[in-house]
């Protein structure tokens, strides 16, 4: 048996089981010992129920009754008797409907979780459940619990690594070993097995702590060759022409913050300089990234050099091409507009000029990097929220230019300084922290769904000013028609609620030319209210609107409620955010944060710790991070692998075969690198 065995050649592991765990994609032994536990439960102390306090608990009982109630479209509860000799208890789960056939069989299982007060009663909230007879018998009674994937059940899983011990217990090192020795770290070895088999809960931290340190160890490696990488290409030269920027600068009907006059010298030094420029722009929404992007591209045209702009969406390139047009254009700089929109005659019009050169600057969608897409002499390109493209995309964007073009990557998504220090590592970074002067913060208020009335006077006071406002449709089930009807529903609501209101509404599934005919209604306040999804979520800009209400905004995120409330707050009137639960319940600590703070940066850190760096980066390319362990908001471990990462890097660029003596390592750095590098 090696790594590389196939677990169907496991003892124990019949074709049926075999299927299963390849649907999880679990299909060699390196996967399944890799596929490490979401957390342990400590079976080692049970408590009866009539001795139950509040905290962390775990008893052994058997379900009397239980039953799922739908609550709403998408929220079904599932509520259970539980009972041992001492008496009974409460239960409760949120969308696992499955508890109630596990359950029902009236067999003895170990119920594991938080006994606390609410909802007017003391109960369960959400407990893990493990049926005593799938307990393995192991020391301590510290059970590790696996992601449920495709349904693959944590014991099958158990029950195969337990064939593997042996060969876990054999695993070769994959760090230095002079790092283990200074960081006083487990083996490798060690510490899966210590995950695995665990003894008891200290064991667990201390090998949680390896490979933590290890992940962190090879992303921050990643970024710092890559960084030395970057430093050997030879990029253009674009010379700082002083008296035309100054001129632009003071023709500009606003002042620019000093924030966003720092990050434009940086990007016009970054210019002058032989390699080409890897920069991230980060600004919290409304601080003014276009304008100063828009800048850099005037330089990069009257050098002589084509600017690419890449943006997520449709609406967010168009409106990009608008503000670079009323930017540029009267300079006699030419603003041009490829999106899958543009067709027939005018696409072969415009690519013609783009292969010309007479388009100076080329703002787009994925449109950009189409093979028929030729520029002639491609200096500068700017990528907006770029963690929403894959790697191949950014790259393919970045070959067209005869040498590698200067990079910025813009992201209105604040990214904690954690962050940066990781996945970022090889970039510089400049930091719009200021929004322009006159905004007045946004007002945000939590709704409980009984005061709903309250609400919607402030809306109607709004609109009485001639305001606009913008109504999120709810998150709910996927389905192929779910986004149209959830907006559709919500749009007929407002229409009641606000009859003297014109009502449009804008949604994913639209076609591109009705998408934009929306906006620009909306845009020319022909529209006083949009029943939207989050589609706006990024770069929609309409000054005049005052009041964003998201429905179900205890189903968001941290990041996206930041994101859908930039919408409003755009010029100097006060603005609101109604954040209108989807029941009466407490509010979760995400709304309760975001109603005390606008400060984009304090949010970015708070979703770090509750959510994960997957909301922040882009979930696609977080799955491919494979972060299992580390957690981005320690600050104190991300320190320490990075004074090592910084110290074993200068040794592989002096002697790179260093390398060689650790494959495993070699593997996840080079993935790292494809990732994390925007070159």
């Amino acid at each position: 048996m090696n790594l590389l065995t196939k677990l169907t050649e496991i003892k124990g592991v019949g074709e049926k089981t075999g299927e299963l765990l390849a649907s999880a994609g679990l299909e060699t032994v390196e996967k399944l010992i890799n596929f490490l536990p979401r957390k342990h439960e400590d079976f080692s102390e049970v408590v009866e129920i009539a001795d139950l306090v509040p905290g962390k608990v775990t008893i052994r009982a058997h379900c009397e009754k239980i039953s799922t109630r739908i609550v709403r479209r998408g929220l079904r509860i599932t509520t259970a008797a539980l009972e041992d000799d001492s008496g009974k208890v409460q239960a409760v789960w949120f969308n696992q409907p499955y508890r109630e056939t596990q359950l029902k069989n009236g067999a003895d299982f170990f119920i594991s979780g938080e006994f606390a007060f609410r909802s007017g009663r003391y109960q369960l909230t959400a407990p893990g459940v493990e049926a005593v007879k799938d307990l393995p018998v192991q020391t301590g009674r510290i059970l590790p619990i696996y992601p449920a994937r495709k349904g693959l059940k944590p014991n099958i899983t158990r029950k195969i690594l337990n064939e593997l011990r042996p060969l876990i217990t054999m695993l070769p090192e994959t760090l230095p070993p002079d790092i283990i020795k200074n960081e006083k770290l487990l083996s490798r070895a060690d510490a899966l097995s210590s995950l695995h088999f665990p003894k008891n809960p200290a064991q667990v931290e201390i090998a949680r702590q390896r490979l933590a340190f290890e992940e962190l160890f090879g992303l921050i490696l990643a970024a710092r060759l890559n960084e030395k990488a970057n430093s050997a290409l030879n990029g253009y030269r674009i010379k700082f022409n002083q008296s035309k920027i100054k001129q632009l600068v003071m023709d500009l009907p606003f002042t620019l913050t000093v924030a966003q006059k720092r990050a434009l010298w940086d990007i016009l030094q970054d210019f002058e300089k032989k390699q080409p420029m890897n920069r991230l722009l980060q600004g919290d929404v409304g601080s003014g990234k276009t304008v100063v992007a828009g800048a850099a591209a005037y330089q990069a045209a009257i050098s002589g050099f084509q600017t690419a702009i890449m943006a997520p969406t449709e609406i967010l390139a168009i409106q990009h091409a608008e503000t670079l047009r009323k930017l540029l254009e009267s300079y006699g700089i030419n603003v041009a507009l490829l999106t899958g929109s543009v067709k027939g005659k005018a696409r072969e019009e415009l690519l013609k000029r783009i292969t010309s050169g007479e388009a100076q600057v080329v703002v787009g969608t994925h449109a950009l990097f189409q093979k028929t897409v030729e520029f002639h002499k491609l200096g500068f390109v700017i990528i907006d929220e770029q963690h929403r493209f894959g790697v191949k995309q950014r790259q393919e964007l970045l070959s067209k230019g005869t040498k590698m073009p200067h990079l910025i990557a813009m992201t209105a998504t604040p990214i904690p300084r954690s962050l940066q220090l990781t996945l970022f590592g090889d970039l510089d970074i400049s930091i719009l922290d200021q929004l322009p002067k006159g905004r007045k913060p946004i007002k945000t208020e939590i709704i409980s769904p009984n005061s709903r009335a309250q609400m919607n006077e402030k809306i109607c006071a709004e609109l009485d000013k001639k305001h606009q406002v913008y109504f999120i449709a709810p998150l709910i089930e996927e389905s192929e028609n779910a986004e149209r009807e959830s907006v559709e529903k919500l749009a007929q609501k407002v229409k009641c609620d606000f009859k003297n209101a014109e009502v449009g509404t804008l949604h994913g599934k639209m076609k591109s030319d009705e998408k934009e005919k929306i906006m620009r209604e909306f845009a020319n306040d022909k529209i006083q209210i949009l029943v939207a999804t989050t589609v706006v979520e990024v770069g929609v800009d309409v000054p005049n609107a005052t009041v964003i209400v998201i429905e179900n905004a205890d189903q968001f995120g941290l990041s996206q409620l930041h994101q859908l409330r930039g919408r409003v707050g755009r010029n100097e009137h006060r603005s609101l955010a109604f954040l209108v639960q989807s029941d009466s319940s407490a509010p979760t600590r995400r709304l309760r944060e975001i109603e005390r703070s606008n400060d984009g940066f304090y949010l970015a850190e708070v979703d770090l710790q509750l959510r994960g760096a997957g909301e922040i980066y882009g979930t696609a390319q977080h799955g491919e991070l494979n972060l299992q362990i580390a957690n981005l908001a320690d600050t104190k471990l991300i320190k320490r692998a990075s004074m090592r990462a910084e110290q074993f890097s200068s040794k592989i660029i002096e002697n790179p075969e260093i390398l060689s003596k650790y494959p495993e390592l070699k593997k996840e750095i080079s993935k790292y690198q494809r990732l994390t590098t925007l070159n």
